[in-house]
């Protein structure tokens, strides 16, 4: 398991894309692949960045695992910010027009339906978010 402690800042992103994109390289993964987890890599690095510690700041601590069994990347988000579990939040009615549909929740959505696996848990005052996929 490799681990990136960083500032929980949106500005801090592209390091964090850069630890990702590095491990999953190691891998071989697809470019599909790298880009479906990049994708929900970033909506949840923003939303720890965004809302996790209100006008403070706080840390960020990104865990990439691989499991080879099932050739699945785990990537875990850990952060001591406000308890949230964006997973109990229902999902968007995508049949409805931009228009007609309430803001937020769209990129947890997508997260939960690229990814093969997502995860929340509230453990010693963390917030850790699990996101899993098959790499190859």
């Amino acid at each position: 398991m490799n681990v990136l402690k960083i500032e929980a800042q949106v500005q801090r992103l592209d390091e964090v894309l850069g630890f990702i994109d590095g491990e999953l390289e190691k891998l071989c993964a697809s470019m599909k692949v790298q880009t479906q987890i990049d994708v929900a890599v970033e909506e949840i690095f923003v939303n720890i960045a965004s809302y996790a510690y209100g006008d403070a700041h706080g840390q960020a601590e990104i865990c990439f695992d691989y499991r080879e069994n099932d050739s699945t990347a785990i990537i875990s988000f850990t952060d001591q910010g406000v308890e949230f579990n964006p997973l109990e939040k229902e999902d968007p009615d995508t049949g409805l027009s931009a228009e007609e549909r309430q803001i937020g929740g769209l990129g947890i959505f997508i997260v939960k339906k690229s990814m093969d696996k997502v995860s929340y848990e509230r453990k010693n005052g963390n917030n850790i978010f699990t996101i899993e996929k098959k790499v190859m």
